[in-house]
């Protein structure tokens, strides 16, 4: 006798046993998968930040970033883009200014870190700080510590010779120059566009070292 059953439903009940059993056969590697992830382990670090000796343990996929945001609570250097194209979160790590988003907290065991709060203080400016203000060197602000810190550091890189893609000799020490400031600062974006005014800022601090 031929089957009467209606092929529609016998379709639905053949496509929901093929999920009931897709589901069981995927359920061990799902929980194998969280109990993997449970197991990362915590690491112990030690670095200076702004002066002072700070001891944290961290999952050791902590960026720096998030280990100061979160453990530090030094909301000052922003999250941007979190890979590493905007510069809102560059801070200066032994003297060179680097992404806080790209590079894993534990990485930086006995360095020596400094953010925007430990630049300068609303009562005693950092010089650029000062300069930002003066030249309107920001708009909605939220690019500015990574601006500031990183225009520091620039002045640093110049002193001491180190070249950019810029630098029209490589055996003669680079000059702080309009040319010099935008090529260095261009991994730092801002997307109000005061470039302009944050470039006369980075030049009025530089013409007082000089």
């Amino acid at each position: 006798m031929p089957n009467s059953r209606d092929p529609d439903v016998f379709r639905r009940d053949l496509l929901v046993s093929a999920a009931a059993s897709a589901a069981v056969m995927t359920a061990p590697s799902l929980a194998g998968a969280q109990q993997a992830g449970s197991a990362v382990p915590a690491m112990k670090v030690s670095f200076t930040v702004n002066g002072k000796t700070r001891d944290l343990q961290v999952d050791t996929r902590t960026t720096l970033l998030d280990a100061l945001r979160e453990s530090l609570h030094l909301v000052g250097t922003k999250k941007g883009c979190d890979h590493g194209q905007c510069g809102a979160c560059t801070v200066i790590v032994d003297g060179r200014r680097i992404n806080s988003c790209l590079t894993l907290a534990v990485m930086h065991q006995g360095g020596s870190i400094t953010t925007v709060e430990g630049l300068g203080t609303p009562d005693k400016l950092h010089p650029m700080q000062a300069a930002f203000v003066k030249h309107d060197g920001y708009q909605c602000g939220y690019c500015t510590p990574g601006q500031i810190c990183s225009a520091v550091a620039v002045l640093g890189e110049i002193e001491a010779g180190i070249p950019s893609h810029v630098s029209t000799d490589l055996n003669v020490k680079p000059q702080a120059t309009a040319a010099e400031f935008r090529e260095r600062m261009s991994g730092n974006i801002c997307r109000c566009g005061a470039y302009s005014n944050i470039v006369e800022a980075i030049t009025e601090v530089a013409g007082r070292k000089a």
